[in-house]
């Protein structure tokens, strides 16, 4: 019942996106044994997608704060920072890594975050599990502070930068000339996370309609504002603001400000490796 429950009593669109809003967010201190404090919202739960998507959420790591080295054997994390700088940890392996961009950790590998600086970094965390709601972790009493830094990371990172994007002429049938990049392949993960994308829509332009049969997306705004169109409703979105596709959902973005519209775009696949894409007119 849990798989069919987000489509059988759906709410309108403009009810369907979540918000980021720091004034709601939440104190966490020692999260997974981890140094300090950090601010967190959630966003989406293991019911907001039929795939198995557990969690999104969207928070602040104060200064010296950080999530302690844990890992899980039944889903896969990822850390993203919007801004600042952190110390992420994959495999008891520790590097600076600059935002925007996260780092992933598959299951059954080690992981952890801190933030070293005086200033808080912007920081969301994305789950998804290997079972549908399925959550674990194993905390190791370490909150990863003072630790040796490798000059360059040893593991998998995604840089959200707008410098790697390529143009795309008519994306998927919009108006004319996004950038884009697929930041993070399938094969990088062993659940059924299928991607991570990058997107900007410049003023003007848009992405058009299409549907994916056997993935499921949310599009979350990095900057600017515009419109979502999901089927024949329509709704406003602006930074900080998730918006959940459901399979089969037809789908399109457009920019309707005068600043860039900007995406991280999060794809969770039916089955493991099958992605499809339909352009529909």
């Amino acid at each position: 019942m849990m798989a069919v429950l987000p489509l059988a009593a759906r709410d309108p669109l403009a009810a369907r996106i979540a918000h980021s809003d720091p004034a709601k967010y939440q104190p966490a201190k020692a999260v997974h044994g981890g140094a300090g404090e950090l601010l967190f919202g959630g966003m989406f739960d293991a019911t907001s997608l039929n795939t198995n998507l557990i969690f999104l959420h969207r928070g602040v790591i104060q200064p010296k704060g950080g999530i302690g080295h844990h890992y899980h054997n039944q889903m896969e994390e990822m850390f993203v920072i919007l801004d600042n700088e952190a110390q992420f940890t994959i495999d008891g392996r520790t590097a600076r890594v600059v935002g925007p961009a996260g780092a992933p950790c598959r299951m059954g590998r080690s992981h952890g975050i801190y933030n070293p600086t005086d200033r808080p970094t912007e920081w969301m965390n994305i789950a998804v599990g290997s079972v549908k709601g399925k959550y674990d972790a194993s905390d190791l009493g370490d909150d990863r502070v003072g630790v040796p830094l490798d000059a360059k990371p040893v593991f998998i990172t995604m840089r959200l930068d707008r410098a790697l994007l390529a143009p795309v002429v008519n994306f998927h049938g919009g108006i004319g000339t996004v950038r884009y990049r697929r930041a993070l392949e399938p094969e990088v993960f062993f659940t059924n996370w299928a991607y991570v994308d990058h997107l900007v829509i410049p003023a003007g332009a848009s992405l058009g309609r299409h549907v994916h049969a056997g993935v499921e997306e949310f599009f979350y705004v990095i900057a600017g504002q515009g419109s979502a169109r999901i089927g024949e409703e329509t709704a406003a979105i602006k930074k900080g603001d998730a918006v959940p596709v459901h399979f089969n959902d037809v789908h399109s973005f457009e920019n309707t400000a005068a600043g860039d519209l900007e995406f991280m775009i999060v794809g969770v696949a039916r089955e493991k490796g099958r992605l499809d894409v339909t352009d529909v007119k």
